[in-house]
C-alpha cells in the first residue's frame, strides 16, 4: 500500500483542477477517444495501447470578427480547416464558464497568424473585436518586419482603419469568396515555407 507523503498531500490540495483534468483525459483515452487541447496538440492511444501526445504542427490562425459577421467568417474557418490549418474562433473553441478575455488573449499570443475580418459593421463597433485587434497589433510589433502575422480581410466594401491599411495589404472576400480564400491560403503557405527555410542549416 502506497503512503501519501506530505508533498503528495500538498500537491493534491493545491492543484485539484489539474488532477481533475488529468482524470478526464485518462477516462477519455480509455474509451478510445482522442483528446485535443486547442493550440497544443492531441492525446491519443496508439495501436500498441500506449498513450501518446501529438504536438500541434498546423499553422494556428486566429479569426477576429464582429458577431454579426459570423456566417461568412464561419465559412472562412471551415475553408482553412479543410486546407490543413488550425483556425481559432471564439464560438468554436471557448468552453462554457471559461474566462473569455484571458482565453482570447492567450489564443492571440499563441497564434501564428491573425486574420482581422473587417466589415461595415465591425469597423465602427466597440468591444471585443477592437480589443482583439489591439492585442494582435501588439504581437505584430514584437515580430521581425518581414514576418507576416496580421492579415486584414474585408468581408464587404468598407474602410480598413488607416493605421492598418497604410502598413499592410488587405484581402477581399467579395465579390468572389473563394478568390479571397485562395489568396489567404497562398500567403500563409508562402510564409510557412519561408520560416522552414530559416530553420534549415545554411550551406557553408
Amino acid at each position: 500500500m502506497r503512503r501519501e507523503s506530505a508533498g503528495d498531500s500538498m500537491s493534491s490540495s493545491r492543484f485539484p483542477a489539474l488532477e481533475r483534468i488529468a482524470e478526464i483525459i485518462r477516462q477519455s483515452l480509455e474509451r478510445g477517444e482522442t483528446v485535443e487541447i486547442s493550440g497544443l496538440g492531441k492525446f491519443r492511444q496508439n495501436l500498441t495501447g500506449l498513450y501518446e501526445f501529438a504536438a500541434e504542427s498546423r499553422p494556428r490562425v486566429f479569426l477576429a470578427y464582429a458577431v454579426e459577421d459570423f456566417p461568412v467568417v464561419d465559412r472562412l474557418f471551415q475553408a482553412l480547416e479543410t486546407e490543413g490549418f488550425a483556425p481559432w474562433m471564439d464560438r468554436k473553441k471557448l468552453l462554457p464558464g471559461q474566462r473569455w478575455k484571458r482565453a482570447l488573449r492567450r489564443a492571440v499570443e499563441h497564434s501564428d497568424y491573425f486574420i482581422a475580418c473587417f466589415s461595415s459593421l465591425s469597423v465602427s463597433k466597440r468591444g471585443g473585436f477592437q480589443e482583439e485587434l489591439r492585442e494582435a497589433l501588439n504581437c505584430a510589433l514584437a515580430m521581425p518586419l518581414e514576418d507576416i502575422f496580421l492579415i486584414p480581410v474585408r468581408l464587404n466594401a468598407c474602410e480598413v482603419p488607416e493605421e492598418i491599411s497604410r502598413e499592410v495589404q488587405y484581402v477581399d472576400l467579395f465579390p468572389r469568396f473563394q478568390d479571397g480564400v485562395d489568396k489567404i491560403i497562398e500567403t500563409i503557405r508562402r510564409q510557412e515555407s519561408a520560416r522552414v527555410r530559416e530553420l534549415l542549416p545554411k550551406a557553408s
